[in-house]
């Protein structure tokens, strides 16, 4: 009874943000922050859903498209698109969404296994749906939104990008 309580208790934090439409969330701790679009430099021969890269802080990051990378239909851009920075498999990469939306602290206890098939995204990707005051958040598994293999293609790509810049 006491770890049925304990679980209860137990909260995630999320940054929650829109794509094509739906709610979906992150482990605010792989978050490093949320930045306004601004100009993204192509590569060449890089995989469709990677619309290139940004130098942010001196570091340049590689920034994937999500409604690319999901097989959603395209948008246009808004004042309201973003990019969060986070941390997947050892890389730090840019996520393209169409707005941030909040912070929430969510109970462990309102987060059930995602099914098999979810507003069009691969259940691969997701790691649960959250019930939050009547609304369903889709929470995203960062480690699975890029095979190993694109990672280190990724992570690849970056690094001849770095030093290519001039010192």
């Amino acid at each position: 009874m006491a770890d049925a309580e304990a679980s209860r208790k137990r909260e995630e934090q999320l940054v929650v943000f829109q794509l094509a439409g739906q709610t979906y969330g992150m482990d605010i701790a792989r978050v490093f922050e949320i930045i306004r679009m601004e100009t993204i430099t192509r590569v060449p021969k890089a995989p469709s859903f990677v619309e290139g890269v940004i130098k942010l802080r001196g570091n340049i990051i590689p920034v994937i498209d999500l409604r690319k990378r999901f097989a959603m239909p395209p948008a246009e851009s808004t004042a309201n698109n973003r990019i969060v920075i986070v941390e997947m498999g050892g890389t730090t990469i840019g996520m393209i969404v169409d707005a941030v939306s909040e912070v929430l602290r969510i109970s462990q206890a309102d987060i059930e296994p995602p099914p098999p098939m979810v507003a069009g995204v691969d259940a691969a990707y997701l790691r649960g749906i959250a019930l939050w005051r009547d609304r369903l958040i889709i929470l995203l598994d960062l480690e699975k939104i890029l095979a190993e293999k694109e990672q280190a293609r990724l992570r690849q790509a970056r690094m001849e990008l770095a030093a290519e810049k001039p010192a």
